[in-house]
């Protein structure tokens, strides 16, 4: 009888410490902000959705974040209504359901950044990289939309362009990586025969390559047995989707190594020379090489002067 009574003890407070168990997903929450911009004036609405990638669509329970700090709400949508400048952060949000064995939550998502602005003057610019050869668009947004006179865009705190009040909207062609900064406006308006003027605080803009410069990994001893090592061309490609293929060269002493593929490795044979590799976007016209590569060959060093 004592076993017995030992027995269901042992079971009950088996299934209480199972219940508090907290198993992570292999998949993790994607967050959006639903918000048009990533910064806003204080006081307007900002909204963010969370979704979990869970093909059997099973019921789940939102968990919210800004920073470190766990937040009340529970709901797929994070609504933030009359905005103060504190609710600026980075914020997450994270599935969680219970299960037969505890419970279950997603890896948390990936950060989004809502910056409140309490000041007079806001410049938009888009949330996203932009890519060289792309039109950069931003927007000077000034708190209680005053009739303006003009607007003056800053690059780095120099002058790029100004323009009369009636659009506050710029527009950068043929961006370039030296296009990439610090960016701020300045607007000024008339009330009353008085001139009132006002500055956004500084935005960065990003620009990115469609295709970066390729480098080149060599992995020697991939296949010892038919001594053999591993290319790697390694290359950052931004186009946006659906994004064209990549074909791959590579080169040893400036002579081609087969013919193009798809994949960003070769394996070939280990032997001294100059490695290099290429990567190819046929439909978008791009090609870049990477640098050659040592390997094996000796480097002749540099003779000392003899002392007379």
């Amino acid at each position: 009888m004592d076993k017995l009574i030992s027995l269901l003890v042992f079971s009950a407070l088996s299934q209480i410490i199972v219940s508090h168990v907290h198993t992570e997903a292999s998949f993790r929450a994607n967050i959006e902000l639903v918000s048009e911009h990533s910064r806003i004036f204080s006081g307007e609405r900002a909204r963010l959705r969370c979704s979990i990638p869970d093909v059997h669509r099973s019921n789940w329970t939102y968990l919210w974040f800004r920073g470190s700090e766990e937040l009340s709400q529970t709901g797929e949508e994070l609504n933030l209504w009359n905005t103060k400048v504190q609710d600026s952060g980075k914020y997450y949000c994270q599935g969680t359901r219970n299960t037969k064995v505890g419970k279950i939550r997603t890896q948390q998502s990936v950060p989004v950044e809502l910056k409140v602005d309490g000041g007079w003057a806001i410049l938009q610019v888009p949330r996203h990289p932009q890519l060289v050869g792309s039109t950069l668009a931003v927007t000077c947004r000034v708190r209680g939309n005053p009739r303006l006179e003009e607007i003056i865009l800053y690059k780095d705190s120099v002058e790029v362009m100004r323009q009369n009040g009636h659009k506050p909207d710029f527009y950068l062609t043929n961006l370039s990586l030296e296009d990439l900064g610090v960016y701020s406006c300045r607007a000024s308006w008339d009330v009353r025969g008085r001139t009132h003027s006002v500055t956004s605080a500084g935005t960065h803009v990003q620009i990115l390559e469609v295709l970066s410069q390729p480098i080149l990994e060599i992995i020697p001893n991939y296949d010892t047995q038919l001594k053999r090592m591993k290319l790697t061309c390694h290359v950052q490609y931004n186009a946006p989707a659906p994004a064209p293929p990549i074909d791959f060269y590579f080169y040893k002493n400036n002579r081609r190594l087969g013919p193009a593929t798809s994949d960003n490795y070769n394996v070939v044979k280990q032997t001294p020379g100059l490695y290099s590799c290429k990567a190819r976007v046929p439909q978008l016209d791009l090609s870049k090489s990477s640098e050659p590569k040592n390997f094996g060959l000796r480097v002749a060093q540099p003779q000392r002067p003899s002392h007379l």
